[in-house]
């Protein structure tokens, strides 16, 4: 099968490579599509990784994909069956035609609507597990700082869930529009105006009921605790990384007088890895949202450095794109 991987410094390869073999309660997947998500370029593409660590794993970086079951020894699916599939720590990643996949990481889809928009909802379903950990979303007012995929599907998702404010940042204004086609009812651009002052108006003062960090970034993290309202939610999504040497500066000033719930999320480590985007599945499957609106951009497997570069350097107007196998 053809194969790639991340060789050096944003330089992904191709190769030949065996057909995965699959063991009990595994399928092999003919995959599709896959995407490309932020933590693939900020921890692996986008970074000078130290020269040993070159070449990555075969098929990495990548982890959002979907495609058919090719072979299943598993009671659980039969071939044919369209699923998402997320990688395991002994399988490849995902820039491979095939992926053995083990039946507690598969997602079933159904068998009408467009392959790479389904495959949205395993991003969208992660955003899904962190918005189930807040409580009650009803009527509250929702900051969230970022707007990429991840940022995006927050907005979406919590004006469906009754927020009476989704109040959205962001530095690139295009996504700003995006933010607003979702459901935000306000967007700030920290580039064009002071964020606090925009949250202190739209908050009368109080800050936000629930800030939401979706950047991953240093500031983005001090700012959903500095906007916060007194005794309110701060759900950190995003991967800090403290620019590679795994520890940022918090500004503590606000932490103890905020008296704010901080809330961690991560749905892949839940226990339940793939529980949200079968939750996110059905919500798209009766319409609730559909998360493949985020899809900007196509790609051949042929063409995945330009689509990494295009992703890291967010020209164009990317949001998301979906890579063709």
């Amino acid at each position: 099968m053809k194969a790639a991987r991340l060789t050096g410094p944003k330089k992904i390869s191709f190769e030949d490579a065996p057909i995965p073999e699959i063991k009990s309660s595994q399928s092999l997947i003919k995959l599709h599509y896959v995407s490309i998500c932020g933590s693939d370029i900020r921890h692996a593409y986008g970074p000078v990784l130290p020269e040993e660590e070159y070449p990555l794993k075969l098929g990495n970086p990548c982890h959002e994909l979907v495609g058919t079951i090719a072979e299943t020894r598993s009671e659980k699916f039969k071939e044919g069956q369209r699923v998402i599939v997320l990688p395991s720590e002994e399988s490849s990643g995902g820039l491979v035609e095939y992926i053995a996949g083990d039946e507690d990481k598969i997602a079933l889809l159904p068998e009408h609507g467009d392959l790479k928009e389904w495959m949205m909802c395993q991003p969208s379903g992660t955003v899904l597990y962190a918005c189930q950990q807040i409580g009650t979303i009803l009527g509250k007012t929702v900051l969230i700082l970022g707007q990429g995929g991840i940022g995006l599907s927050f907005s979406a998702i919590c004006a469906r869930a009754g927020a009476s404010k989704v109040i959205a940042t962001d530095l690139f204004d295009y996504r700003l529009e995006y933010a607003k086609k979702f459901g935000a009812t306000h967007t700030i651009n920290p580039n064009s105006e002071s964020i606090d002052e925009a949250i202190t108006e739209i908050t009368q003062g109080q800050g936000a009921d629930i800030t939401i960090e979706a950047a991953g970034y240093p500031e983005t993290l001090n700012s959903s605790i500095r906007l916060v309202k007194k005794f309110g939610k701060v759900i950190l999504f995003g991967i800090q990384d403290g620019f590679n040497n795994k520890t940022v500066s918090l500004d503590t000033q606000y932490i103890l007088p905020k008296a704010a719930t901080i809330i961690p999320t991560a749905g892949g480590s839940s226990g339940d890895s793939i529980g949200h985007i079968n939750r996110m599945i059905e919500l798209k499957d009766r319409g609730w949202w559909n998360p493949g609106e985020m899809i900007t951009h196509n790609s051949s497997f042929e063409s995945a450095n330009d689509a990494y570069e295009m992703y890291e350097n967010r020209t164009d107007n990317i949001i998301k794109v979906a890579i063709s196998i």
